[in-house]
């Protein structure tokens, strides 16, 4: 004999209690859905409202070039000021690192994420920035302002006779960071670079095209060895070569040549 299974009422069935035919959990919420797109998708690029002095003088045009805040060693707080000085596609963007970190908590363990990111112009150009997000997305937006903000000149030279363009360093230099020695030789024109691609891709981000390198230490640490990198290419405008001793033309500051501008407008600007 067949035991025969109660028919479920209609009402139950689709859920008359909740509407979600699961006995009354939905709680009446069907599918009305959650705002997903909502604000998303096309989003009108707000004004850019400059917070810093130097942003100010940036913004409406009284500084022309790079070079101007590089010779008087201005601060960069803003990364459009970067933008600012370069058109959008002009400054190439590139994330040598993404690593996970861990840090244990009484929750137990919490992970972000560390992402390194090099920024250059191919022109005597280059940034390295690093961040660290919940999220690879957040670590690697935050690395590019990151890389921005740090963006350094690298002078350019000859190996031998001043023939044509700058293309490798002017002298040798080297940089360190935790067990990593890094040295760049200058190196005849069309040698290219020898080196690893971490180094051949710096190399390229800086403008340079010929030079021999030499490094020790832990080099597989690739955050270490761009630190190491980035240290060795900043060192290049640190020396005092022979053809920069012409006596110098010391000129006012921005700040202090546009000082009363500045104490007039930062009523309207605030």
């Amino acid at each position: 004999s067949r035991v025969r299974t109660p028919a479920v009422p209609q009402r139950i069935a689709k859920g008359a209690m909740g509407g979600g035919g699961d006995f009354g959990k939905g709680k009446g919420k069907g599918k009305k859905g959650k705002g997903k797109g909502k604000g998303k998708g096309k989003q009108e690029e707000k004004q850019w409202a400059p917070m810093t002095k130097l942003g100010r003088l940036v913004n409406d045009g009284k500084i022309q070039n790079l070079e101007e805040i590089y010779l008087h060693s201005l601060p960069i707080k803003e990364p459009e000021i970067i933008d600012h000085f370069y058109p959008p596609g002009s400054l190439k963007d590139e994330v040598l690192k993404i690593h996970p970190v861990q840090k244990m908590t009484s929750a137990g363990q919490t992970n972000r994420f560390v992402c390194y990111v090099l920024v250059g112009d191919t022109n005597g150009h280059i940034g390295l920035g690093s961040k660290c997000a919940k999220e690879v997305a957040t670590a690697i937006r935050g690395g590019i302002i990151a890389a921005k903000l740090n963006l350094i000149p690298v002078r350019r030279g000859f190996w031998g006779n001043r023939i044509g363009l700058p293309h490798t360093v002017p002298m040798k230099v080297h940089g360190k960071c935790g067990s990593v020695r890094c040295r760049l030789i200058p190196a005849p024109r069309g040698s290219g670079i020898v080196g690893s691609p971490v180094m051949k891709k710096m190399m390229a981000f800086a403008g340079i095209s010929d030079c021999f390198t030499c490094s020790c230490g832990h080099t597989r640490t690739t955050a270490n060895f761009a630190k190491a990198t980035f240290e060795a290419l900043k060192a290049t405008y640190g020396y005092l070569t022979p053809d920069l001793w012409k006596p110098t033309n010391h000129c006012k500051s921005p700040f202090q040549e546009w000082s009363d501008w500045l104490s007039q407008s930062q009523k309207a600007a605030y």
